[in-house]
């Protein structure tokens, strides 16, 4: 069977007159991407820097390709990987792992990836509420010794905090790692929303055959395709216009620091991915 999605070109631009360049005011500043330091008007460009990627990120997450009707205005749309899942892949509805019957709920899971690939590592992305129900199946699992909770291999002694928590367990043949997933949780993305509780992903590659390629290639599951050649790379792309700042390409008093790429996503065998709604 063969899939296409078309990639989809994001740009931004940030803009910052020559005034504002000449009005000197360092910021003391710690990002999250780990850049310490005084920054001056440079600290507004990083910070648009870091949208610009939460907004590639974002893109591959949520796009979804276009219908019938706006396709005919040109405009085609991309696959992102909700709506890979929930075309070509397994969609679970009302989970409640954290309730009696959570593990029963978990198995039939199980019991769906044994008639797809089954593939033995998966990473589990999940929301607040969800990871903690997740927390609350397993520990039901494991007795409770006289000197207090036992989990699995965690040494709870007295002079440490007691780890509530799994990153990780194994049931059946397939082995899961848990983490939460801040996109889910942050109320300005889909934690306002709450639509989805999180998503299976299986680990590992596989082999598909590339048409463009005409030969097979090795891929992770889930990965991001960019356009690019010897003599253009559009992976992410970021160049400086304009007359301030040491750069004199045009006659506007402002320096405009603009980025662009262009990407799809790619969802390899999307029967073995789970959505959690």
């Amino acid at each position: 069977t063969t899939f296409e999605n078309k990639p989809i070109i994001l740009r931004d631009k940030y803009n910052v007159n020559g005034s504002d360049v000449a009005q000197i005011g360092w910021v003391e500043v710690t990002t999250e991407a780990g850049t310490g330091g005084y920054l001056w008007y440079l600290k507004s460009e990083h910070e648009a820097r870091l949208r610009f990627e939460d907004y590639l990120e974002m893109s591959m997450v949520e796009t979804e390709k276009a219908g019938a009707a706006t396709i005919a205005t040109g405009v085609t749309g991309s696959e992102g990987m909700f709506e890979a899942i929930e075309s070509r892949g397994l969609v679970y509805n009302s989970t409640d792992f954290g309730g009696a019957n959570g593990l029963a709920q978990f198995d039939e899971i199980l019991a769906e990836l044994d008639k797809q690939g089954a593939i033995e590592e998966n990473m589990l992305f999940l929301d607040r509420s969800t990871s903690l129900g997740m927390d609350n199946m397993l520990a039901a699992q494991n007795s409770y010794g006289a000197g207090g909770t036992s989990y699995g291999v965690f040494n709870n002694e007295e002079d440490m905090a007691l780890n509530l928590g799994f990153s990780g367990f194994r049931r059946g043949s397939y082995d899961f790692y848990k983490t939460d997933w801040k996109y889910l949780n942050d109320s300005t993305t889909r934690g306002s929303i709450g639509d989805i509780e999180g998503v299976l992903v299986p680990a590992g590659t596989s082999t598909v055959y590339d048409e463009q390629l005409g030969t097979n290639i090795s891929r992770p599951f889930l990965h991001i395709r960019y356009r690019a050649n010897e003599a253009e790379d559009r992976r992410m792309k970021s160049w400086v216009t304009g007359s301030v700042g040491g750069n004199y390409t045009s006659a506007v008093d402002e320096m405009n620091v603009h980025f662009l790429s262009e990407r799809a996503l790619c969802v390899q065998a999307a029967n073995n991915f789970v959505l959690l709604k």
